[in-house]
């Protein structure tokens, strides 16, 4: 063998050796790492070497010259100035399919429920694919939800993104539970994004159920995960979704809530310097809530559907809260839950004048669509009239549609309230307003 074809192996070997490029540790403020030496992407994964313990999983959130800043996904004690920062290789991916009905995982895709491994068939990103909206499925076909005020009066699609406004204690959790068991779907996926801990079994347990369990997903983050962790239970509920979706699979997404998942992105941005606009939340707040609600919905053509539902929590229950103003805008409707309706007991307590869907008139006939509006106009008369009805000052006659309310109230409250285990078919939700509406002037 000649010296140049030696040298040649001799060089081809080197190439072939793996090189790791890793950085080290400079900076930790709060929740914010700051480390130098990486040429790392944003949304990169890496891992920090500490004395003890498995390393830390951190993602790269954002960069400043030779600086990268990133945010830890697990707990950052046991961590000090120098400490090695490996890349990982490759893109995260967390197990998808039909094994994980009835299974409680959290944001990192691990098991929290104690019943051993997760074995899944399949495996899925956080960032699902992103779909011509011309290529999407139009929404063509009813979704009964068994909840007999929306069936009736805000009738939902499949496909349809809805919105739960709700202060707390209004009893959102509740109502998500009834969708939960009574909608027809067949898979439904729960995310539990910065609720307390304590909420996340109770909602299993209680308001889920072990029959509404069966068929589903639950994902959980609960409020002392770290922020990215909680972006990520949302970012995987969505991608698990779409996942059943792309399978031909109805699909039913819930998730509690929209506004923690704007928080956590609001701690991450502040965190790495980003300036605050509104009301304390920087621009990319504004920014994430489309990209992650634009996911859901119908698929493709010859894919199934995926209905989903954000509760937005309206702090002081302000409907002009930032993040409750952004999600109104890009959502197919919104629900608002009263808190004087649930502080009189009455449950749902879904506010009939101010909630709506946008494609009920899609979606139902003219005659449905004119007894729903029928029975709004009457509502609303009753609202306004209501002060003057408890003084005694109303003068009966005045107005036909608030005659007929003081007259069938008992009736009108048993079709707008419904327990939690009842539940009231699509059909029979419509036959019940069609039975109330025939009664009232000019109602047909």
């Amino acid at each position: 063998m000649t010296l140049h074809e030696r040298l040649r192996q001799r060089l081809a070997d080197i190439h072939a050796v793996p090189l790791q490029v890793s950085g080290r540790l400079t900076r930790m403020v709060g929740l914010t790492l700051e480390a130098v030496g990486l040429s790392m992407v944003t949304g990169g994964r890496c891992f920090i070497d500490r004395d003890q313990g498995a390393p830390v999983e951190a993602e790269v959130v954002g960069f400043s010259g030779a600086t990268t800043f990133l945010m830890p996904v697990s707990s950052i004690e046991g961590l000090r100035p120098g400490a090695r920062v490996r890349p990982a290789e490759g893109v995260a991916r967390f197990p998808a399919g039909m094994a994980l009905l009835g299974r409680v995982i959290d944001g990192r895709g691990q098991p929290l429920d104690g019943r051993g491994e997760l074995r899944a068939e399949s495996v899925v990103g956080l960032q699902g694919p992103v779909i011509n909206p011309l290529s999407r499925q139009p929404i063509r076909s009813e979704l009964d939800v068994g909840v007999r005020t929306i069936n009736a009066l805000f009738t939902v699609g499949r496909g349809q993104r809805m919105g739960l406004f709700a202060g707390s204690g209004v009893g959102k959790s509740v109502l998500l539970g009834m969708m939960a068991r009574h909608t027809q779907a067949d898979i439904t996926v729960v995310g539990l994004i910065g609720e307390r801990g304590r909420e996340v079994k109770e909602f299993i347990d209680d308001i889920l159920g072990v029959e509404g369990l069966r068929r589903a997903v639950v994902v959980a983050s609960p409020a002392d995960d770290p922020p990215l962790l909680r972006l990520h239970a949302a970012a995987l509920a969505t991608a698990l979704a779409e996942y059943y979706r792309d399978q031909g699979l109805h699909v039913l997404l819930l998730m509690d809530s929209l506004t923690r998942f704007a928080q956590a992105q609001r701690e991450i941005a502040l965190a790495i310097g980003e300036p605050p606009a509104t009301k304390g939340y920087p621009p990319s707040v504004f920014a994430k809530l489309p990209f992650l609600v634009e996911r859901a919905g119908n698929g493709r053509e010859g894919h199934g559907s995926m209905t989903a539902f954000y509760t937005v929590l309206t702090e002081g229950d302000d409907l002009q809260d930032p993040v409750a103003d952004a999600a109104r805008a890009i959502l197919d409707g919104h629900l608002v839950l009263s808190r004087s309706l649930a502080d009189e007991g009455h449950f749902p307590a879904i506010d009939v004048e101010a909630s709506i869907s946008r494609l009920m008139q899609t979606l139902s006939t003219p005659d449905q669509l004119r007894r729903s509006l029928r029975f709004k106009q009457m509502w609303s008369r009753y609202r306004q009239n209501r002060d003057l009805i408890s003084i005694g000052a109303y003068v009966k006659g005045s107005d036909p549609d608030t005659d007929f309310a003081v007259e069938h109230m008992a009736e009108i409250h048993q079709f707008l309230r419904q327990g939690m285990l009842d539940a009231a078919p699509l059909s029979m939700a419509r036959d019940h307003l069609f039975r109330l509406v025939s009664q009232l002037p000019g109602g047909g």
